[in-house]
Parts: structure tokens; sequence; C-alpha cells
């Protein structure tokens, strides 16, 4: 340990984020990274504890403590803060294949579980961990590093979300030639169009996909798997297949009304965004679009912070989000202790500009939408809103969120995006392969195993374990890849 009183020497600072007002006039990040020297500061303030649950990855009650990739954490904050900058890129690469995306988007569960954090502010791991991936690139670290040798064995991955290309990389540094076969234009999956620009600029997927096909691996755009090209056909032409399509399938809001013109769901409508800025600069009419409109967000989660970001961003007349479930405390409850994950309030983006765009936050708790009400053009031009109370079932007897009699109010909307979840996979492809889903849609498998049962045929990510996190995919990816390979083989490296 470089320096044992960092965490009291030194307070924490994170990147710092442009004023909400500013750059909600562009679609690009946001966050301006810190000096070098500071950077390796904050790297001062890990304290090398005796148990690091940053990187222990265990479940606590239902929730993830600590990096579910188990990233080497205090190795490489201790590094940083040395200066041993690529030696932090080695240690990081030991243990995660993408971390120019968890940089980015992971909710930084190694930093909830920190032991700063019990006591004090946590160490800024996730801005760590970005800053060495983007010393990495920016030095020569990260380039191209082919297999030396072919195995002869062929491996095809459907969807190249972060757990298809988890897998591919793993199988691909193995030597086995892999295959990637993605429905869409792009490479990249939810990566590409499921996350807004401004979390994610699309050239830093593009920059890391240009290195996996330097190492080998094959992209088929284009191609959806049992429409375009046959289950069967895939079956005969490789040793393996990996299903890692995600889970696609959205959770719908069922009300009266809801066949109205301008409901649309959050995915299609933050892809149709991403799909024209990188298309055509964002022209009028190749998008939905937001400007002038009084839009109505469904669900309270990172998607629907999304959709008002980016609504904010077209120039909406006003956002509402509304959220079923009470808001969370602003502070740990004493059942909810340290290393849980912390259930506790947060302000995103969206909602930080919402607020500095229309004076006020854009959550509404405990409410959800009773009905659309259309125009005489089937528009929809209003919704009515009720209130929500947790109440006991009387035929399950679980709690749920029942309406509150005699609190409904109408309010304007032109746009509605629904960003309630999904419910799992899509059958057509679990159809074409035969694959047996469980109750929840998602295609099952024994514990603690990907395989499906279907001979050779195997799944990872949102796919096998319903909606989760990118660092959970690209485990997923990983450890699926490990049991391919060992039925491929009969033993393994990975």
């Amino acid at each position: 340990m470089g320096k044992p009183t960092g965490f009291i020497d030194y307070d924490r600072k994170d990147a710092r984020a442009e004023d909400p007002k500013e750059r909600i006039k562009h679609y690009n990040e946001f966050h301006i990274p810190l000096p070098k020297e500071e950077q390796q500061r904050q790297g001062a303030r890990c304290m090398d504890c005796g148990v690091p649950f940053c990187q222990s990855g265990l479940m606590l009650n239902g929730m993830a403590s600590g990096c579910p990739l188990n990233n080497l954490v205090p190795e490489w904050n201790d590094l940083i803060y040395t200066g041993n900058w690529e030696q932090a890129f080695e240690r990081l690469k030991k243990t995660n294949p993408f971390p120019e995306f968890t940089g980015r988007v992971c909710p930084a569960l190694c930093e909830a579980a920190c032991t700063c954090g019990l006591n004090g502010e946590p160490v800024c791991s996730k801005q760590n961990e970005l800053s060495i991936i983007e010393y990495g690139y920016a030095n020569g670290l990260a380039k191209a590093k082919p297999p030396k040798s072919r195995t002869g064995k062929k491996v095809a991955v459907i969807g190249s979300g972060p757990a298809g290309l988890s897998a591919a990389n793993s199988l691909n540094k193995r030597g086995h030639q892999v295959t990637v076969f993605e429905r869409s234009d792009r490479v990249g999956g939810l990566m590409m169009y499921g996350i807004p620009n401004m979390k994610l600029e699309k050239q830093v997927v593009e920059r890391k996909i240009k290195i996996m096909e330097e190492e080998g691996i094959r992209f088929e755009i284009n191609t959806d798997v049992g429409k375009d090209i046959k289950a069967e056909q895939l079956k005969k032409e490789y040793d393996s297949i990996i299903l890692a399509c995600g889970s696609s399938h959205p959770r719908d809001i069922e009300v009266p009304g809801r066949d109205a013109k301008g409901i649309y769901f959050a995915v299609d409508f933050l892809k149709s965004t991403t799909k024209a800025l990188l298309d055509n600069g964002l022209k009028e009419n190749t998008y939905i679009s937001a400007k002038g409109k009084n839009v109505l967000v469904i669900g309270g989660g990172d998607t629907g912070n999304d959709c008002v970001g980016t609504s904010i961003r077209h120039g909406a007349k006003s956002v509402i989000q509304l959220e079923m479930m009470p808001e969370l405390p602003h502070e740990r409850a004493e059942n909810n202790p340290w290393p849980e994950w912390p259930r506790v309030s947060k302000t995103d983006y969206g909602q930080e500009e919402a607020a500095a765009v229309f004076g006020h936050d854009p959550r509404t708790y405990q409410s959800t939408v009773k009905e659309f009400k259309k125009n005489k053009k089937g528009e929809v031009s209003k919704a009515v809103i009720v209130k929500l109370e947790s109440k006991k079932d009387e035929k399950t007897g679980r709690m749920v969120m029942a309406e509150i009699a005699g609190t409904e109010k109408e309010v304007p909307v032109d746009l509605v995006l629904i960003a309630a979840g999904f419910l799992g996979s899509e059958s057509y492809v679990t159809d074409a392969f035969g694959v047996k889903v469980n109750e929840r849609t998602n295609v099952a498998t024994q514990k603690d195993s990907f395989r499906t049962n279907i001979k050779n045929v195997f799944t990872a990510g949102d796919m096998h374990r319903g909606q989760s996190l990118v660092v959970w995919a690209i485990r997923e990816g990983r450890e699926a890849a490990r049991e391919v390979d060992l039925e491929m083989m009969g033993y393994t490296n990975l």
C-alpha cells in the first residue's frame, strides 16, 4: 500500500460534469476528466483494506455487493497512485475485457461496497478505471492481440451486446473462430442503441469493435437469426452456439387508449435518436421527436431517466416521469447496512437537467396511468394519472401497489414513452432453437450453468438472467465462454 493515510489526506474528487443548461445543447459525453496528477491522488485514497468488498461480487440480501467481474480494484488503484499506469492497465485487463464501457455506464458496485464509504466518501474507483483504459488507448497499450494459433473449432454468438461481445472475446483469445450475428445495422446491442450517446459515445464502441475484428472475430450485421437465417443451418455449420439476444421483450401498459398514436416503447425512442444522430446528424423527421411536446415517461429506472434527458435535448415543452414505487430514503435504512447495495434515492443526469430547465424534478412517485385519451386524429392528447398505495392482495397475500380511489387527474400529453422494463427474451428466437424458457421467459439452464436443453446451444446475459447490468452481462459472457470451451475441448484454461 503506497499511502496508508491517503483516505485521510485527500478528499474524493470526481470528474466534473458540464453545467446542465450547457450539456443539453449537445449529445456528447459531458464529464471532464481530472488532471493526471489529481487522478493519481484519488488512487491514493484506496486503503488496500484487509477484506476488499469492492472486488467481491457477493450477493447480499438479493443484491450485488462489489464488482461481479472481481476486478482487482485495490491493486490498480495503488498502481495509479504510484504512477505505474502500464501495470495498472495490465491488472485491469486481467478481469475486465471492456473497461471502456463499464467505466462509463456501470453504477459502480465497487464504490457502493468500498470500506471508505462506511464512514465517508468511497474511492472513485469507476473514474480511476476509466482513466486507466483511456491511458491505455492513448499510449498504444490497447492494440489488437490476435491469438497465435487456432483450434479449428467454430462458435456462433447470436447478439452483439455486452454478453455476446464478452463471450466472443474470450473464445477468440482461446483460438476458436467466432462469428457474431447482429440483427441491427451496427454492432453493440444495447450499448449502441439502448444507451444514449451522452452516456456512451458510439465511437467508443466502434473503437473496441475494430480491435476485436483485427483480432479475428467476424461480425455479421443486418442478420436476424430465426428470420434471415435458420437455426438449423447454424447448428450444422458451428460446433457451438451462444444465445445472447438480451431481454428484449418490453413490458407494455395495458390501459384504455393504449392504441393512440404517439405512444412508444422507450427502447424504440432511444434507438431512433441514436440512429438518426449517427446516420444524418439528427435531421428532422428522421426520428421520434419530443420537440415542443408534453412528454410523459412511464418508469423511474435508468431507461426512464435516459428518456428524460433525450427529450430535453430534443426541446420538449414539458416532461413528467412516473414511478410506481415510493421515493427511496436519502440515506441508508437500518435494514440496508454496508456493504449491501445502498437502496437510496438518487438524482440522475436527466432529472438534473429537467430541474435546471423546468425548475423542478420531473418525477411523480406512487403514480401510474389509468387511461390515455385521444384527439380526433387518434393521437394521444391526455393521460389520466392515478395515485397508488401499498396494499396486501387478499388472494395472494403479497403486497401490491393499488389505486387510490378519487385521486385521478388529467395531464396534457403529446408523447408517451414506456420505460417499464422488460419481460424476457423474444419467442421467435427461443422457438427457432427449441430451447426451454422459464416462467419469466428467460432461457432455462441448470444452476451455475449456461447450457440449454439443446445440445451445443448455450446462453448468456439478460436472455439468461433477465434484465440486468452491463457488468453482469460481461461476466455471464465470460463464464458461458468457459463452459463452451470445456465442452468443445475437454478442458479449459479460460
